[in-house]
């Protein structure tokens, strides 16, 4: 019987590792740690590479993997630390430069927005939102019901949603 699993892990890092890296930065805010935890996931994916039952997507299963990691790292950690900029530049060279200043800063509010919400609300909008993963494939990352996905993240929208019109101030304006 062959062995493919060095064939899969490369695959799957190919196919996956810019995404995990993205939810893990999102999830810490700290670009080192998150390449470390994105690289530790595809370790701990090599090494109980067997197993993986396949009753998911290894998609899937790469970032329940990533999500335990992260968990036990921000348990390990307190508090976080922050980090400058996390998004890049839109590459598209028919914005002009004030449109790019203008999609930078509400990127940057968005990210703040989202970076002070409880860390339950800012997984599921992440995985959710973000990452376009499904409510139950959600459920299965983050080791909960499909009802527990679709509260919290009403309730993280909702937190999200006042987070962003206090910061803009907006709600002086509703008074």
């Amino acid at each position: 019987m062959a062995d493919y699993r060095e064939e899969d892990i490369n695959e799957w890092y190919d196919l996956y590792h810019q995404t995990i890296f993205k939810f893990v930065l999102m999830l810490i805010r700290d670009y080192q740690q998150a390449e470390d935890l994105t690289q530790e996931t595809f370790f701990k994916a090599y090494k109980y590479y067997y197993n993986f039952n396949r009753n998911s997507s290894e998609k899937t299963w790469l970032f329940s993997i990533a999500h335990n990691l992260t968990v036990d790292y921000i348990r390990k950690q307190r508090p976080m630390r922050f980090l400058k900029e996390i998004f890049q530049s839109p590459t598209d060279i028919r914005l002009l430069p004030e449109n790019v200043v203008q999609l930078k800063e509400s990127s940057r509010e968005i990210y703040e927005a989202l970076g002070s919400l409880k860390q339950s609300h800012r997984e599921v909008i992440i995985l959710r939102k973000i990452k376009g993963f499904s409510i139950s494939e959600t459920a299965e990352i983050l080791k909960c019901s499909e009802s527990k996905v679709k509260s919290t993240l009403h309730r993280g929208m909702l937190a999200l949603g006042k987070k962003l019109i206090k910061e803009s101030g907006l709600n002086e304006l509703t008074k």
